[in-house]
């Protein structure tokens, strides 16, 4: 089973990408930081006879490398009580992955598992939900099972030090990681 995190910060080193780091201590897994990558807002061109056309960003190579993976990690601060652009653009473009000739994405994508870690500041265990379920509606669309996820509270830098109850939340991710690893 590969691991694949899909880093939705805009901000390295941030709160959420220490809690991932507690949720995947000690699992190997490919590490794909979103704002390195240049992805572009969709075009929708779903209903066009000939699809989509080509784009000429980091999109497809993502993509590739994400359907080479067992479990997703999805990971996102909440802005604005939902998650990330980068995050949202990368998503939004599974509409053009869904029209591509070149691979099946909704059966590939329906193997997968997924995972979630959000970082909140503002009350995130109540306003965040609704957060949790539009990627869980996302991923039941491609038949993709949402396994489980971690909400942790933290606004300015390193405060999710302080919040027990994710950080013992990420360790039990860890733990039912490791174990599906071990299956």
């Amino acid at each position: 089973m590969r691991i694949v995190v899909l880093h939705g910060s805009t901000r390295q080193g941030g709160n959420t990408e220490a809690l991932t780091e507690v949720a995947l201590e000690g699992l190997e897994r490919t590490d794909i930081y979103l704002r390195e990558k240049k992805i572009l807002p969709i075009h929708d061109q779903r209903h066009d006879e000939g699809g989509f056309d080509p784009v000429d960003d980091d999109y497809d190579s993502i993509v590739r490398e994400v359907l080479n993976h067992d479990i997703l990690v999805f990971t996102t601060p909440v802005y604005w009580y939902g998650a990330s652009g980068i995050l949202k653009n990368f998503i939004d473009r599974w509409s053009q992955s869904l029209r591509d000739k070149r691979y099946d994405f909704k059966a590939s994508m329906a193997s997968k598992k997924a995972y979630v870690i959000v970082v909140g500041g503002d009350n995130p265990r109540i306003k965040a939900m609704p957060l949790i379920q539009q990627l869980k509606y996302t991923f039941d669309f491609v038949g993709m099972l949402l396994e489980g996820y971690v909400i942790g509270k933290a606004s300015r830098p390193g405060d999710i030090a302080d919040d027990s109850r994710a950080l013992a939340e990420a360790q039990w991710l860890n733990y039912e990681l490791k174990r599906e690893i071990g299956r």
